[in-house]
């Protein structure tokens, strides 16, 4: 019964949203000890200084700031149009990029520097194999 519900479990949509056992959801992402630089991707080197061994995993803020947004017009057929596409910047570091919900896609309502907050649900469609995946979105901070 344990095995049933363990393959249910959704997936998490990209390798660093982290879905623990006993806890909520969260953005990881690693971090050199020796700089400081924060980087999404899994790395032994720090592509800012150059030192090998020194990253470490980060978890992520689940609240920010808007940096920088684009109202999608047109996508994949099957993607609902109009979103906005977002660059978030983390508290505490990390630069992300997700679609921000729950606002009308107007640049009247939408403004850069808004604080953000990080919600995570389960992606509208499933895989070609009934994966079920858990991803993120950005909602305005209330």
């Amino acid at each position: 019964m344990a095995d049933d519900a363990a393959a249910k479990a959704p997936l998490p949509v990209v390798p660093y949203l982290k879905i623990p056992a006993d806890g909520a959801p969260f953005l990881e992402a690693r971090q050199c000890s020796g700089c400081g630089k924060i980087f999404l991707t899994e790395r032994n080197t720090c592509a800012h200084c150059g030192e090998s061994g020194l990253m470490q995993a980060k978890p992520l803020a689940d609240t920010g700031s808007l940096y920088v947004y684009s109202i999608v017009h047109r996508s994949f057929p099957g993607v609902a149009v109009p979103y906005v596409s977002a660059i978030v910047d983390l508290d505490g570091g990390g630069t992300v990029k997700g679609n921000l919900i729950n606002i009308d896609p107007d640049p009247e309502k939408i403004r850069m520097g808004m604080p953000v907050e990080v919600v995570y649900q389960i992606a509208p469609t499933k895989d070609a194999d009934g994966n079920e995946y858990l991803t993120y979105y950005f909602q305005p901070a209330a």
